[in-house]
């Protein structure tokens, strides 16, 4: 059984989250470059030019990529041959996100649902805890803006509705969203489960490296479909059109209730934030 610290996951949390809010991923950053290359329109052309150099100027200078620096999300795959020594895991992932918010002089956006009052540190997080073989531990930080997260939905569908149904919905929720989520966007699209379930896969699926193939022919020929339709919108780089809405469609499934069929979509803006370590 091999010890951990929380100590240790404290310091990890704290630099996972400034990092991810000033160091837009290689992935995020080729694509957003590949897409200048291959856009036709001039305007949307300038527009990836300015999200390149906005990146550009938040790593060399440290500051936060955009205003919004996001509620934490945190995700853990805890090796079951792992020991916490030290005080209790969750506390000690509240405390990295707290201390990473102060230290990094992020915005803390976390705030009461009724009274608006804000929670002051960005705490609590919100923590999703898998139990893994192993005896390492994995943490991914994700700090999810406001404007994407509210063009999200979860729809139970019927089943009925088969493939074609889904592909649809998932088309149109891009469409409604227009500019709101500040395209170009990555789609995640969590099929299957249960209502919760479909929501968390959605945005499991936002993890995946931009360029990725998804392992299932079935859902990677979705996945490319999806893509040249929601390109095919024409909503462009910021909403001012252009061929480049989104950069990547990325599908997680799971099986389901005969009865059901659970589907969600998470949208992510062009600034995909995640950064992940192993202890």
């Amino acid at each position: 059984m091999r010890q951990i610290s929380v100590q240790k996951v404290t310091e990890v949390v704290s630099r996972l989250f400034m990092e991810a809010n000033t160091d837009l991923g290689k992935d995020v950053l080729e694509a957003l470059e590949k897409a200048r290359e291959q856009e036709e329109s001039p305007t949307a052309q300038e527009v990836l030019g300015e999200l390149l150099e906005n990146a550009r100027i938040a790593k060399q200078e440290q500051v936060p990529m955009c205003q919004d620096t996001g509620l934490a999300v945190v995700f853990v795959e805890l090796g079951q041959d792992v020991h916490l020594t030290g005080g209790y895991l969750y506390d000690a992932i509240q405390e990295g996100v707290r201390r990473g918010y102060k230290e990094g002089y992020l915005r803390k956006s976390a705030c009461h649902p009724f009274t608006r009052v804000n929670t002051g540190d960005n705490t609590p997080a919100i923590i999703h805890l898998d139990l893994v073989p192993g005896d390492s531990l994995r943490i991914l930080a994700v700090p999810k803006g406001g404007g994407s997260e509210n063009m999200s939905r979860v729809v139970m569908l019927t089943p009925s509705v088969g493939k074609k149904g889904i592909m649809d919905y998932v088309v149109e929720r891009v469409r409604e969203s227009s500019s709101n989520p500040c395209p170009p966007v990555i789609v995640g699209v969590g099929i299957g489960g249960t209502f919760e379930k479909a929501a968390i896969l959605a945005k499991k699926a936002l993890l995946r490296p931009l360029g990725s193939s998804n392992p299932d022919p079935e859902l990677n020929e979705m996945e490319e479909e999806l893509l040249r339709r929601i390109n095919d919108l024409g909503i462009g780089p910021q909403g001012y059109g252009g061929r480049t809405t989104a950069l990547g469609v990325f599908i997680e499934m799971t099986p389901c209730h005969i009865a059901s069929l659970p589907l969600a979509v998470n949208l992510q803006c062009h600034a995909s934030r995640h950064k992940e370590a192993v202890i």
